[in-house]
């Protein structure tokens, strides 16, 4: 399969997207722990039937010690045992965020407040910016058919 476009092959698409990882970045220098990014990223991915993130994702929860056990559990984290109660409120929390046309209410009063409990302010805020970028990275790579399988770890970060 070919990209519809090529992100890196014109001016406005490779200044655009230089601000927008710089915004990739920062989140990954957050307090919220790396293991949780990983695993809301590929959640949200997974959601939104993005490959070339799910790719990513993986590649880099598993190079980062993540096991394959909990990396195929993702996808039905609520039946997993694998999963700690704050992962889960954050996983909880991302479904909700990505699911906002289908849920008609966005993220609910249970839902903010389960993630309350396990992350500080400074942690949410980063849960929450991180539940969009991943949202708007999905976009940018489904709209254009992205391919997926060729991602090394580390290549945008």
């Amino acid at each position: 399969m070919d990209a519809r476009l090529n992100y890196s092959a014109t001016p406005t698409a490779a200044k655009a997207l230089k601000h927008f990882m710089s915004a990739g970045k920062a989140l990954k220098d957050s307090p919220l722990p790396a293991a949780t990014q990983e695993l809301v990223a590929l959640r949200v991915s997974q959601i939104n039937g993005c490959a070339a993130c799910i790719d990513m994702h993986t590649k880099e929860a598993t190079a980062a010690g993540e096991t394959p056990v909990r990396l195929n559990l993702v996808a039905a984290w609520r039946e997993a045992t694998v999963f700690t109660e704050a992962e889960r409120a954050a996983l909880e929390l991302a479904e909700e965020g990505t699911r906002v046309a289908d849920a008609g209410r966005g993220v609910s009063d249970a839902v903010w407040a389960y993630a309350a409990e396990h992350y500080d302010e400074e942690q949410l805020t980063a849960l929450v910016i991180l539940v969009s970028f991943m949202n708007a990275v999905n976009r940018l790579n489904v709209l254009t058919r992205q391919p997926a399988g060729d991602y090394e770890p580390g290549r945008f970060h």
